[in-house]
């Protein structure tokens, strides 16, 4: 290979923004999406092909020993955002497989085959990148649940508007609407958290409070989470809606579950870690 794809590692990634791309190519060819699951994974294809892209090109043209005192340690920036894609891309393979795939639906078909190589990629990839055994924020426990966290808001977030899709402000109790602006706020909280770690300048002039501000976090989001999924779950299955689909129900119950008690745990370590 030619040019920056002249390493096994570089070449991995190019074969990722080529499936990525492929993928993203054929479901936008056949118009525009409404369906929030084929939004979500539009974004995941976009998502999993600049990564690659970015990181390519930072490598290629040495900027990552620049950003050395901007940035944490580049093996685990470039191990966490690949664990990421393949985790993200699974999701859209089979939330792509799952509504949008048919027997007759050759289009559908060959995106579906195209995210499910990228998925493979990436999976490649990142098993790869682990093996090195980086250390840093993203390859550790606490870097981990704060990316499973935000991954799992975003699912619930996506299920929770397919759940509404088509259905009038009326039909939508608020109970369940101050539920998903909980699912959003602790999302937008955990991003800023990530971002807090990534970023070294900010990190240092915060190492006295960073740990205060996730501990006090982590409680705010365990008890809005508690209050959300009650919320959910006694307005979601007490009403009747012939609309709204009972599949994307349940994904935000379970993943609202589960996402709380991710956030038990993350808790549970700023505790300790005090």
């Amino acid at each position: 290979m030619c040019g920056p794809f002249k390493s096994p590692q570089a070449i991995l990634r190019l074969v990722e923004m080529i499936l990525s791309a492929l993928a993203l190519a054929v479901v936008v060819f056949r118009g525009k999406m409404v369906n929030p699951w084929g939004i979500w994974c539009e974004f995941v294809w976009v998502f999993c092909f600049v990564v690659p892209t970015v990181l390519t090109v930072v490598e290629a043209k040495s900027w990552h020993i620049l950003l050395a005192a901007f940035l944490p340690g580049w093996d685990d920036l470039c191990c966490g955002l690949t664990v990421m894609c393949a985790l993200v891309v699974l999701s859209a393979t089979v939330a792509f497989a799952a509504v949008f795939v048919c027997a007759t639906c050759i289009s559908s078909i060959l995106c579906a085959l195209f995210s499910l190589a990228a998925t493979a990629v990436f999976l490649v990839d990142a098993v790869k990148q682990r093996m090195k055994r980086p250390s840093g924020y993203l390859t550790s426990l606490r870097g981990i649940l704060r990316f499973t966290e935000a991954f799992l808001a975003c699912l619930i977030l996506t299920a929770a508007a397919s759940h509404f899709l088509g259905v009038d402000w009326a039909s939508r109790p608020i109970g369940m609407m101050v539920a998903v602006a909980v699912f959003a706020l602790c999302l937008l909280g955990t991003v800023a958290i990530i971002l807090l770690h990534l970023l070294s300048l900010l990190r240092c002039l915060l190492s006295f409070g960073l740990g205060l501000m996730e501990l006090v976090f982590n409680v705010m989001a365990v008890l809005s989470y508690i209050c959300a999924v009650v919320l959910w779950a006694f307005y979601g299955y007490r009403r009747r809606c012939i609309s709204c689909s009972v599949k994307d129900l349940n994904t935000v119950t379970v993943g609202s579950i589960v996402n709380l008690i991710l956030y038990n745990v993350d808790l549970v370590l700023s505790v300790k870690a005090r």
